[in-house]
Parts: C-alpha cells; structure tokens; sequence
C-alpha cells in the first residue's frame, strides 16, 4: 500500500502505531444462471440518445467489463460497464436479451 491510500491519518505521536488500511471485497461472481439481469431502453440525461442498460449484475468489475465487451462486439456498438451496470449505445434491446439467453444468463 501507498502513503496516499492513507484517509484521515496525518500524524501520531504513538511509537506503536500502524496504520490498517481498508480492503474492499469484490463480490464473487455469480454463475451465469443465477444472474438475474434486467435489460431497459433509457434516453434520460443522454441528450435525447436512446442506449440500452443492462442492470443488476453481481460480482467483479473485471467480470463486468468481460461481458460488456461480448455484448459490444456482437451487437456491433459501443458502450461501458461500471457500477454493476452495462450501457450499449442504442435500442438494440431484443438483440442484448437474445445474446446473453444465448450465454447462459437469465435476461428480461
């Protein structure tokens, strides 16, 4: 660990004290079955442009990221993946639930 992963500690005067620095725990990726993601059009905040979210996705960033990058290429958009939740630029709703039937997951 890094100095600066230090959060609200700038000085002790105790000779014995050691610093424990917070772990975040991943959640353990669930198995493509027990998956129950929603896929949704959405248009707000988006300056009227219409993407599809995929929503409710557990387990680790990296595994997030492995899927919306499946999901991008064979729906031939792009698109992100963080805070559990996939975008794909456009209405291509059927076509996502169809993809991640395919893979195993339970979509609706």
């Amino acid at each position: 660990m890094k100095q600066k992963d230090r959060i609200n500690v700038v000085y002790s005067t105790n000779p014995n004290f050691s610093y424990e620095y917070a772990t975040e725990d991943e959640a353990e990726t669930l198995s493509p079955e027990k998956q129950n993601l929603k896929v949704v059009l959405d248009s707000k905040n988006r300056s009227g442009k219409t993407v599809t979210l995929v929503q409710g996705f557990i387990g680790k960033e990296d595994d997030l990221k492995e899927l919306a990058k499946m999901l991008k290429n064979k729906c031939g958009t792009g698109g992100s993946a963080k805070d559990s939740e996939i975008i794909i630029q456009g209405a291509v709703k059927e076509k996502v639930i169809t993809v991640l039937k395919a893979a195993g997951y339970r979509a609706k």
